[in-house]
């Protein structure tokens, strides 16, 4: 497994940890680095100008678009995820695009291609493609004409009348900026994140182009001392259960890979269900009995006794760490887990309070309110990030076949 530091300072931006996670996957100094972003997150919506934190909003976009120059030919692209294959996956051309693309991915990525070479772009970026022209649909909500974007699992609206949906309607494609990237070549290019990038590219009507960074000019989301006080008892109590916890029940879960894809397996699942990890330990015995069961499944599909033992084998082995850790202890673990849960939506329920897109799920009986899909906290370096996000509400939409999807058509 990669350690706390490690994973966050790879030169890709191409998945992010929940900051729930670090304390199962990263250990000591992963559960560490979480409660401190949330101590710096605190700070910062307390009014603490010296907080060590900045914060984007993560767009529920899709599908991850990159664009730039090849810093091989000087030339520009766009691209998907690709891009930081050992033979990168770029688009210069729209024959290019033809060649890999189809259907509405390929319009797509033709529309970018051609609009995103007039925005004088520098070097590399990524960002999240919202929509284009025909992507833009309108709709009465509360009694309102509403323009909507749909580009994954939130719709986005604007009222019509606004200056905004004038804008957006002029316009040939949308996008949200989110990083930055530089480096003699794609395989040694290095992200950073938090920096404004919109406001560096040229303006041109057809192109809506705005930045992921995190703004409150109304303040909005300013805790109360109330609220302060109430996040601050949450996070010490973290920190005196984190403290009293062995380095070895947080670093063997980390480190034993079949044991921790379990363990986040099951946290996932739970999260499918719209259920938290709860308590601590009724959490615990069901995923004693989750693995279990999960072994037997596979021991079944064996059709040798060889088969069948190797994965018996396999479960006593993840199962020694339970017995290899007082049951205190493991419980503490996720008494952590939870505190952090907790001080995270505190924060996201805050930062949600700030005016802007109406965020909403589509189902087949209209829309549902919601918040943003969530924020991304970002050292003061750019190179460290962890994203919060309210996995019961944004996450089981994500997974639910309850909501319509931007791409069920």
């Amino acid at each position: 497994m990669l350690k706390f530091r490690q994973y966050l300072n790879e030169n890709k931006n191409t998945h992010m940890r929940h900051l729930e996670d670090s304390v199962v996957d990263n250990g000591v100094e992963g559960t560490r680095q979480s409660i401190d972003f949330l101590r710096s997150l605190r700070d910062m919506l307390a009014g603490n100008s010296t907080s060590s934190i900045s914060v984007s909003t993560k767009w529920d976009g899709a599908p991850a678009i990159f664009a730039g120059t090849d810093p091989t030919d000087g030339k520009f692209f766009v691209a998907k995820k690709g891009i930081f294959n050992k033979n990168p996956k770029i688009y210069k051309t729209p024959a290019e695009i033809d060649n890999d693309l189809s259907g509405d991915l390929a319009s797509k990525f033709k529309v970018a291609l051609a609009e995103f070479s007039k925005l004088g772009i520098k070097g590399v970026i990524q960002g999240d493609f919202l929509y284009s022209k025909e992507d833009i649909k309108t709709d009465t909500i509360d009694g309102v004409p509403h323009i909507t974007f749909h580009p994954n699992t939130i719709v986005y609206a604007i009222p019509k009348d606004t200056e905004l949906a004038k804008t957006i309607l002029n316009s040939d494609i949308g996008v949200v900026w989110h990083t930055t990237y530089g480096g003699d070549s794609f395989e040694a290019m290095s992200a950073t994140f938090g920096k404004e990038i919109a406001s560096t590219l040229k303006k041109v009507k057809s192109v809506w182009s705005i930045d992921a960074v995190f703004k409150d000019v109304s303040g909005s989301a300013t805790f109360t001392k109330k609220e302060t006080a109430e996040i601050t008892k949450i996070l010490s109590n973290a920190g005196k259960v984190f403290r009293r916890i062995k380095k070895d029940t947080l670093e063997d879960l980390s480190r034993d890979s079949e044991l921790n894809m379990r363990v986040n397996t099951y946290i996932n699942s739970k999260v499918r269900n719209g259920e938290r990890v709860g308590n601590p330990r009724k959490f615990t015995v069901g995923l004693i009995k989750f693995i279990e069961d999960y072994y037997d499944k596979q021991a079944d599909k064996r059709k040798s006794e060889k088969g069948k033992s190797a994965q018996k084998e396999k479960m006593n082995s993840v199962l020694t760490y339970f017995s290899n850790h007082s049951p205190k202890e493991i419980e503490d673990v996720f008494t952590v887990y939870n505190y952090i849960v907790d001080a995270k939506h505190m924060i996201i329920r805050k930062m949600n309070k700030v005016e802007g897109l109406k965020t909403l799920l589509k189902t087949s009986n209209g829309y549902e309110v919601t918040g943003q899909e969530g924020f991304v906290a970002i050292d003061k370096i750019g190179k460290n990030t962890l994203k919060l996000v309210d996995r019961l509400q944004f996450s089981k939409a994500n997974f639910s076949s309850e909501y319509i999807k931007g791409w069920q058509k």
